[in-house]
């Protein structure tokens, strides 16, 4: 399997959950409001025998009228319609900005429009119901009733080698997946397991819809991964955004 990040930069985020552009170099998180965390923007691509996997969707930002989740991927030899599944840990903006697009007349469709999406049903419908300003439903509306949504339900595996699972730690419905081919397992925890630093402590996020089953999640992954040699996916670190459990 080949794995690469999309960076789409470094924000800061405080209460108000407004994603703030950060320069690491120059600006200071001493400036920002009280509270303000930093973190890395980064959807993942995967590319498989069977497929070219999208991981979580960024934050929909545009740049010179164009997505920047597209532009990112152009950037690394991929084309937006070559993108097979995009699989969802949840609807959270910063996660599913990019999941459509907006063109000239202000219709929103799909980003992707040869791939299949794969998201938990009561996920889409907690967001569409909760709205603004964690979920966007604008913005996610185009996932209902789509011919290339597939709506979860619960555990299970997609196509013999993608297993997900519902674990309702950082928001009611987020999942969690294990990419498996060849041997080699790639573990994606998106908000439940976000940076390499909570993986080694006793982290208990008060953001998190349960965070100390999260802290206990992260715990018992690191885990497994050490005695299974995952590969783990890290979609809000700065600094590593993929790593071995060592």
């Amino acid at each position: 399997m080949q794995i690469i990040p999309l960076s789409e930069g470094a924000f800061t985020v405080d209460k108000t959950k407004v994603f703030l552009p950060f320069d690491v170099e120059d600006d200071q998180l001493q400036s920002r409001s009280s509270g303000s965390l930093l973190v890395e923007i980064q959807p993942f691509v995967i590319k498989t025998e069977k497929d070219i996997l999208l991981l979580d969707a960024g934050l929909g930002f545009y740049k010179n009228g164009e997505l920047q989740l597209h532009q990112n991927l152009r950037a690394a030899g991929i084309q937006p319609e070559q993108i097979t599944k995009v699989l969802m840990s949840h609807l959270h903006k910063d996660h599913a900005g990019g999941v459509s697009k907006k063109d000239n007349l202000g219709h929103y469709y799909l980003s992707f429009p040869n791939a299949v999406y794969y998201i938990q049903e009561q996920e889409l419908a907690f967001a569409l119901e909760t709205g603004f300003p964690s979920y966007m439903p604008e913005e996610l509306s185009m996932l209902q009733n789509s011919s290339q949504v597939v709506l979860l339900n619960g555990n299970g595996i997609i196509d013999k080698y993608i297993d997900y699972e519902v674990t309702a730690g950082h928001s009611r419905y987020h999942q969690v997946f294990w990419i498996k081919e060849g041997g080699e397992i790639v573990f994606f925890g998106g908000d439940d397991a976000p940076q390499l630093q909570q993986m080694k402590s006793r982290f208990v996020a008060k953001y998190d819809y349960d965070g100390k089953k999260c802290m206990q999640l992260r715990q018992q992954w690191w885990e497994e991964g050490k005695g299974e040699n995952w590969t783990f996916l890290f979609y809000h670190d700065i600094k590593t955004p993929v790593s071995k459990a060592v």
